[in-house]
C-alpha cells in the first residue's frame, strides 16, 4: 500500500472507515450519490440547483406566509408527522 493511502487511512475516523466499508457494499449508483454528497459536504465539488415546480414554489411561498404570520406547526404536530414517516 503506497505510504500516501497508509496516511489518509490512519487519520480517517473509526465512523467514517464504517460507513466507507458499508458504502462498498452498494451498487455502484447508490455509492455515486453518496460519493457526491460527500464531496458537496466538504465543499470540492458545489451542488447542483434544483429546479422547483410552480407547486413546489406555492407551497414555499405559502410556507414563508404562514411563518410571517407566526403560524408553525405545534411540537404534537410535527411529532405526528415524524411517526408517519419512521422517525
Amino acid at each position: 500500500m503506497p505510504d500516501v493511502k497508509r496516511r489518509m487511512i490512519k487519520n480517517m475516523t473509526k465512523l467514517l472507515d464504517r460507513a466507507l466499508e458499508i458504502a462498498r457494499s452498494l451498487p455502484a449508483d447508490a455509492q455515486d450519490d453518496i460519493a457526491r454528497i460527500v464531496l458537496q459536504l466538504t465543499g470540492a465539488e458545489a451542488a447542483s440547483p434544483v429546479i422547483l415546480s410552480d407547486d413546489e414554489r406555492a407551497a414555499i411561498a405559502a410556507s414563508k406566509e404562514a411563518a410571517k404570520r407566526g403560524e408553525f406547526a405545534t411540537e404534537a404536530q410535527v411529532r405526528a408527522t415524524w411517526a408517519k414517516h419512521g422517525l
